[in-house]
């Protein structure tokens, strides 16, 4: 039965612990669309991934919970060379210093939990607590979605300025020409081929700055997603978006995102990890029973060992213990008001939020109509400009202040467009859309 004993101990010792790898994280083969940013960046995104191993940490505590009210199993082995004074045992016949002597021991303990109301509702405590773990993970994740979706708005916006800083160039090398055949008909004098040139000149520098802001925006993009600085990154080229059943008014964005929101399902969840915490420390004055035992082989040797045994059924009762229960108990009573009051500044705060980003929607898409006719009219201005350039009513003065008219008004189309996709963004954030997302 020794060999038996030992085998048994030697393999609970080896339990191998099943390794699991991680998913690999591919990127999509088609353009980059606003969307795909944005679920890339909950994959992808450094704040994102913390916050999941954090989470990681609360499923750990689970398990330190549970083992409370699961088996708990030891097996020893021990080889004690000993001798003994046989005077303390107070027989006459047995007197003075024995022998060494060896005793060798495999004992197998194990001990139950039957009933532990205390150690159950800790159990329950830290469920609470790995859902509202999990939940902060998820909302982190929807933040760095957002993120990734600005920067990606971002990188649009500066290639659509690229591009119109080509078109500036294009009108300002027209005008430029034209300035040179009127000078040299006579028609106009030399300082209107000068404000041409000096006109270029200033489009080619927009049009590098533009550029070196668009190669530090796609640095910015793919390190909201967390790729390599040197990665490849294709995007969709529009810059329109739609997506998300929003809320028309601000009464039913603020219920939709009360419902919706995941930090406040997190602070309800804090909360009840709290409540349930306090009931804990409550039941930790309740009786418990457990039951145990032990299995023992031992000897003078090992071929002789002989077996022993023991049960036991028990029920612990807790009487005093220096009224720390009590102080225990207040302070999980502050820290289920602290939870509930921050669940309360976490509803008006998401409410507030809610009703700004609807705000914010709505002025967006005026902006943008807005934006919309002032490029029209700029454009009709440097048309009628350059007629009266060329049939010699005007000079140079005028092209060049509705060129720069008609360039103010594509840089503010542009940002009109990003600040209405930065909006719609932060409403799909404020609402609680984010995971909802097509």
């Amino acid at each position: 039965m020794m060999s038996r004993l030992l085998l048994f101990l030697l393999l609970g010792a080896a339990v191998p612990l099943a390794a699991q790898s991680a998913p690999q994280d591919t990127l999509p083969t088609a353009p980059l669309t606003l969307l795909d940013a944005i679920r890339l960046g909950q994959r992808r995104g450094l704040p994102a991934r913390i916050a999941r191993a954090n989470a990681g940490l609360t499923e750990a505590r689970i398990r330190q919970r549970r083992a409370e009210v699961l088996p708990s199993v030891t097996g020893a082995l021990a080889a004690t060379r000993q001798t003994l004074n046989l005077d303390e045992f107070g027989i006459p016949v047995a007197t003075g210093l024995s022998e060494p002597f060896s005793i060798y021991r495999a004992r197998l303990s194990v001990q139950q939990a039957l009933f532990d109301a205390s150690a159950f509702t800790r159990l329950r405590a830290a469920h609470d607590t790995a859902r509202a773990g999990a939940l902060d993970a998820k909302a982190v994740g929807e933040l760095a979605g957002a993120v990734a979706g600005l920067a990606w708005l971002r990188v649009q916006a500066a290639r659509e300025t690229v591009r119109a800083r080509l078109a500036d160039s294009a009108v300002a090398a027209s005008l430029l020409s034209q300035a040179r055949s009127l000078v040299e008909a006579g028609v106009s004098p030399r300082i209107d081929a000068t404000r041409s040139e000096l006109n270029v000149a200033t489009v080619r520098t927009q049009l590098e700055i533009a550029r070196n802001q668009d190669a530090r925006n796609q640095l910015d993009l793919r390190r909201a997603l967390d790729l390599d600085a040197g990665a490849t990154l294709v995007l969709a080229d529009s810059i329109d978006i739609d997506g998300g059943d929003i809320p028309a008014t601000g009464d039913a964005a603020e219920a939709y995102a009360l419902l919706h929101r995941t930090e406040l399902a997190a602070e309800r969840a804090r909360i009840a990890a709290a409540q349930r915490t306090l009931s804990a420390i409550r039941a930790e004055g309740l009786p418990s029973a457990f039951v145990g035992g032990f299995v023992q082989e031992s000897g003078r040797t090992i071929g002789g060992a002989r077996g022993t045994w023991s049960a036991q059924l028990g029920i612990s009762i807790p009487i005093i213990d220096g009224f720390r229960r009590d102080a225990r108990r207040d302070e999980q009573q502050t820290r289920v008001v602290v939870a509930t009051l921050r669940a309360h500044d976490a509803a008006r705060q998401v409410a507030l939020d809610a009703r700004q980003a609807i705000v914010d929607l709505t002025s967006s898409d005026e902006q943008l109509r807005l934006a919309d006719e002032r490029l029209r009219l700029a454009e009709q201005e440097l048309q009628e400009a350059q007629e009266r350039f060329i049939s010699g009513v005007a000079g140079s003065l005028e092209t060049t202040a509705a060129q720069g008219s008609l360039l103010a008004a594509r840089d503010a189309r542009i940002q009109a467009r990003v600040a209405r996709g930065a909006a719609r963004v932060a409403t799909w954030r404020a609402l609680g859309l984010i995971e909802t997302l097509p």
